[in-house]
């Protein structure tokens, strides 16, 4: 039964009057409003001609700060929801250098900025930009903190080319601009001989290569020297360029650049108040940060901090509220909340602000925000059975993982098993219950967040197999699987196996399934596709049920000839026929085709598939199902 809602109660909602929504409902703006008797009646779900209504709203509200990453900016011109008390949280705990580890596109280079302009030195007074935020009613201990520091900022997060030499370049443009912000050093008369020559030496790019690496220790001792104060260090997307170094080929030469920078700069330097440091991936196992032991790591596992990067529930219901959009709360969880930071529910920043932004109609705003080139050899090097984890992923389940957060780069090829760890660390998986261990990493249950990052995982990673599942091979195999062509089934299957698969591929009968499985993907569009679920009497390999329940359902049963010898063709071939048809078999005793029917599908076709090396044989039946609500 639908569910209808007043015009006193959608004004509210709205931040309108009851006036105003009854003229729109005349005017017929809100689709499906009628009246009864002196009243109206809303569908509570309607198209509310959330466009121009969202508009008036608008008008009274500062614009969004999407791509915005200049604190002064975000808070003086645009909506900013306020996170300024992790400068009080960063105070309080006092760590040397802290590392914070979070998905792209979470608001690590705001709040580094935020940073950056609270705790620095400046001609300019920079209360200005914090007095009507939460930190300024934390009281005077905390405002002392303001303006004390000199400040050493570096992002890295535009360092992104394709050759070392490029990379090498930047990264030392990128040093010699902060040299640059810094130069009023220069005027100090007690500057040493050597610092300014130094000095001149970064800002005209004449150092050798091999000194570089060390312009971070000797900048914040020529700034301590000149302030009398120790800076404050701030590193943003320090692990970009080393993504980068990963995915180009020159992964080592990079890895060694920024061990030496960072090691040289942080590890027992008196002339370092504090540093903060930003990333993806903590990059530590080839000791990047080599005996910085005052190191502290903060990733999405961990509960402090956890509020401050992303939205939480409230946050979002606030933005909503303002907005005049509050009933959008319940569309906003479904597509960009259910992360989970430490114990903190989060929703993804960039997507919701995107979404109010477009008044308020939702899609995958956070799909294309970053490189993605790392997900090719995530879907590449997955063996089978994991393939198979990831696409029961996109079915809704969890899949039990050890989380490693000091995962690195090359371990996505070396190890299957850290793809978990990757995938949760860049924000395509989220954690639904861990389990500490006494390595200090975790057993967690991880699944797909939300719908946004359903369709992204689908498209970003699932569509990625694709390579190792050539698309007009398994297009021939899938158009004949569909319209019950067995010959054709089996003569395009063979096909493929023969043009794409190693003779020392073909063995198990996991193999098979696995290729079945993935070219069964390609179907996600018109099928729910599910693998090795509990049916009838025991499990099915594979099951496609349709979305429209008019088209055929499908029980796919995959069998695997255990011949060690060649055997002749005429023996083979007999085995095959048998075992095609033991699979057939298979699927009525164990009863598979019950639940299908069961659920309305009015027509399934049964298929047996036996497989041996690059041959196959494939048999299929079509049954009535049980006429059901479409």
């Amino acid at each position: 039964m639908e569910e209808y809602i007043t015009s006193v109660q959608l004004a509210e909602q709205m931040g309108i009057t009851k006036r105003q929504v009854n003229a729109l409902c005349a005017a017929g703006k809100i689709e499906g409003a009628h009246k009864s008797g002196n009243r109206w009646l809303i569908p509570a779900d309607a198209a509310d001609g959330r466009a121009e209504n969202a508009g008036k709203i608008r008008g009274k509200l500062p614009p969004f700060p999407i791509g915005i990453s200049d604190y002064k900016t975000a808070v003086s011109q645009y909506y900013y929801v306020d996170k300024t008390l992790l400068i009080k949280e960063v105070i309080d705990y006092a760590t040397a250098v802290t590392l914070f580890i979070r998905p792209r596109r979470f608001g690590k280079t705001l709040n580094m900025d935020m940073l950056r302009v609270f705790f620095e030195k400046s001609d300019e007074d920079n209360t200005v930009y914090f007095e009507n935020t939460n930190i300024w009613e934390c009281g005077e201990r905390y405002r002392e903190e303001q303006g004390r520091y000199p400040v050493v900022y570096f992002s890295f997060k535009d360092v992104k080319y394709d050759t070392w030499e490029e990379t090498r370049d930047n990264l030392q443009d990128t040093i010699c601009q902060e040299f640059q912000r810094h130069a009023y050093v220069l005027a100090d008369t007690g500057l040493g001989e050597s610092d300014v020559q130094y000095f001149r030496q970064v800002l005209g790019k004449e150092l050798s290569d091999s000194l570089w690496a060390g312009t971070l220790k000797r900048l914040s001792q020529i700034l301590y020297h000149y302030h009398k104060t120790a800076p404050v260090i701030l590193i943003d997307e320090y692990d970009t360029p080393i993504q980068q170094g990963h995915v180009k080929g020159y992964y080592d030469k990079v890895i060694g650049f920024m061990r030496n920078f960072l090691s040289g700069g942080l590890k027992d330097n008196p002339c370092v108040s504090r540093a903060f440091m930003t990333g993806i991936l903590r990059v530590a196992k080839e000791s990047i940060f080599s005996g910085l032991n005052n190191l502290s790591v903060n990733s999405v596992l961990d509960k402090r901090y956890s509020q401050y990067f992303g939205f939480t529930g409230g946050e979002v219901d606030q933005l909503l509220r303002d907005c005049g959009q509050s009933r959008r709360m319940k569309e906003a969880k479904e597509w960009y909340n259910g992360y989970l930071f430490g114990k903190t529910e989060i929703y993804n920043p960039w997507s919701v602000l995107n979404y109010a932004d477009n008044d308020f109609f939702p899609q995958t705003y956070w799909q294309s925000t970053g490189s993605n080139e790392i997900l090719g050899e995530i879907a590449g090097s997955a063996p089978a059975d994991m393939q198979e984890e990831m696409r029961a992923l996109l079915e809704g389940q969890s899949v039990s993982a050890y989380i490693d957060t000091s995962v690195v780069y090359p371990d996505v090829k070396r190890n299957p098993a850290s793809v978990y760890s990757f995938l949760l660390m860049a924000g395509y998986l989220t954690v639904e219950k861990e389990q500490m261990l006494h390595d200090g990493n975790s057993l967690c249950d991880v699944l797909i967040p939300n719908r946004e990052i359903a369709i992204v995982y689908e498209k970003e990673i699932l569509a990625r197999m694709e390579d190792i599942v050539p698309m007009a091979s398994s297009t021939a195999v899938l158009r004949a699987l569909l319209r019950g062509e067995d010959e054709k089934v089996q003569e395009e299957l063979q096909k493929f196996l023969k043009g794409t698969i190693s003779y020392h591929d073909a063995a198990a009968e996991g193999f098979y399934h696995g290729l079945l499985l993935g070219m069964s993907a390609m179907l996600n569009q018109y099928y729910t596709v599910t693998s090795n679920r509990e049916a009838g009497n025991g499990r099915y390999d594979i099951q496609l049920r349709p979305k429209n329940k008019k088209r055929y359902a499908y029980l796919i049963e995959i069998k695997a000839l255990g011949r060690k010898g060649e055997g002749d063709t005429e023996t083979v071939d007999r085995e095959l026929g048998a075992l095609a048809e033991a699979a057939l078999k298979q699927i009525d005793e164990k009863g598979y085709a019950s639940e299908l029917s069961q659920s309305g599908c009015r027509m399934i076709r049964k298929i047996g598939i036996a497989f041996w090396k690059k041959e196959c044989r494939v048999v299929s039946e079509a049954q009535p199902g049980r006429e059901g609500k479409s």
